[in-house]
């Protein structure tokens, strides 16, 4: 059975589309980002050709919900406020 794969979401630039992939990732989701930025040397063509975000369809719906909740705040180890 092949796996079926959706872009998640698009993005302006690659570094954005890479830092989803990591909290994705981080969070036991695969993820992948294909740029069409002639190997990174032309990013701005990423404003023609939006950088893709790509998981597995099984996994989208997780994915959307960890992209889309707020991080929790560091805790602060002496419990004062800075």
């Amino acid at each position: 059975m092949a796996v079926e794969f959706v872009v998640l979401r698009q993005y302006a630039d690659e570094m954005s589309a890479r830092m989803a992939a990591m909290v994705l990732e981080a969070n036991g989701v695969p993820a992948h980002v294909s740029a069409d930025t002639a190997g990174g040397t032309l990013p701005n063509l990423a404003l023609a050709f939006p950088v893709r975000l790509i998981v597995s369809a099984d996994d989208a719906e997780l994915a959307l919900e960890l992209l889309d909740t707020p991080a929790d705040p560091p805790d602060d180890e002496d419990g004062d406020a800075a």
